[in-house]
């Protein structure tokens, strides 16, 4: 494997750790944040439940005031 091939997994982590969307973009050689992510940036299963987990907060919250 090369180092090229990873870089999808490398940008994905310094997303989810906070790195901000420019620096990604050069990071990746890029000049385009939003090519940068879409083609880099990459959601995995434990980001998605972590979003569902913040919806099912907030669907609670929600019926709580009704």
């Amino acid at each position: 494997m090369r180092l090229y091939d990873a870089r999808a997994s490398c940008l994905t982590f310094l997303a989810n750790n906070g790195v901000p969307d420019h620096i990604l973009a050069r990071w990746a050689g890029r000049t385009n944040v939003k090519t940068t992510k879409k083609w880099y940036v990459k959601p995995d299963v434990e980001d998605l439940r972590e979003a569902a987990g913040t919806w099912d907060g907030l669907h609670e919250e929600l019926n709580g005031r009704v």
